[in-house]
């Protein structure tokens, strides 16, 4: 694992660009009923790296998911831009569909396996792209160039084509969009260090964008290189919540002591208030 320095991009806005408020959802009834997220709230501003950390089994993912509208809440409510993200009883519709889009933990089983990458991007960008930015084929081009995919790569299907690629090709296809979100959860889990640092480094490029990004990880060496913001979460709720710096020099509770002991390279040093 690459040792890691945090980054910083300024202070959140007042105003959130995303906000989850109080939601909650269980899976199952009765004595096999399971609380996946427990009256959570959390906000995401415009530009802002925001970590949500936790062990397998935390419901982090749960929790993303319903910031995507893909998982709707028992209760509580999520709002984009003040508004609720639902209408008639579906998420994110019509033009609010590409403003938030999700980048799954495993790239293999997100993509078409029978379509090339610059097909499964084409296609994102016919159904949500800009029709004034250009022919779908130079623009896919572009986005997977940035992405550090060249033409030739782009040509191959999706078992030809390494972890890391294949999570890259995901991201263009979630920025074909052009979306104000991204929620990413467990972006660099299935991919291997080199990879990792590579998708990282895109990441702070589109920081640098102005897009915003919910990071999901069980790794904390990920979550301080990237993030502002961190929450860490633990059997459906947040047990801790700040600026990344101030929790990883300055966590209180044992929990998030224990994550972040669990670094490589790190040893935590307990500093008297």
């Amino acid at each position: 694992m690459p040792v890691f320095t945090p980054t910083f991009w300024g202070s959140p806005v007042a105003e959130a660009l995303i906000e989850a408020k109080d939601v909650s959802v269980t899976f199952g009834s009765g004595s096999r009923a399971v609380h996946a997220v427990k009256g959570v709230s959390l906000e995401i501003a415009a530009g802002e790296a925001v970590g949500i950390v936790g062990e397998s089994g935390s419901g982090k993912s749960t929790l993303a998911r319903i910031l995507a509208g893909l998982q709707k809440p028992d209760t509580g409510e999520v709002l984009f831009e003040g508004q609720s993200i639902y209408e008639r009883g579906k998420a994110y519709r019509g033009d609010k569909r590409r403003l938030v889009q999700m980048v799954f933990q495993d790239p293999y089983g997100s993509l078409n396996p029978r379509m090339t990458a610059l097909s499964t991007v084409a296609e994102a960008v016919r159904v949500h792209g800009d029709k004034s930015e250009g022919d779908p084929k130079d623009v896919s081009l572009k986005l997977l160039a940035r992405m550090g995919i060249s033409e030739r790569d782009g040509g191959k299907k999706p078992r030809q084509l390494s972890g890391g690629q294949r999570q890259r090709v995901s991201v263009a296809r979630a920025l074909s969009a052009n979306p104000a979100v991204l929620l990413a959860d467990e972006p660099t889990s299935a991919i291997d260090q080199s990879a990792q640092a590579q998708l990282l480094n895109l990441f702070r490029g589109l920081l640098n964008d102005g897009l915003s990004i919910a990071l999901v990880s069980h790794d904390l060496g990920v979550i301080h290189y990237l993030t502002s913001r961190v929450y860490v979460m633990k059997d459906g709720v947040f047990v801790e919540s700040g600026p990344t710096q101030q929790i990883f020099d300055h966590p209180r509770e044992a929990y998030t002591q224990q994550l972040i002991a669990s670094i490589p390279g790190r040893s935590l040093r307990q500093e008297s208030a």
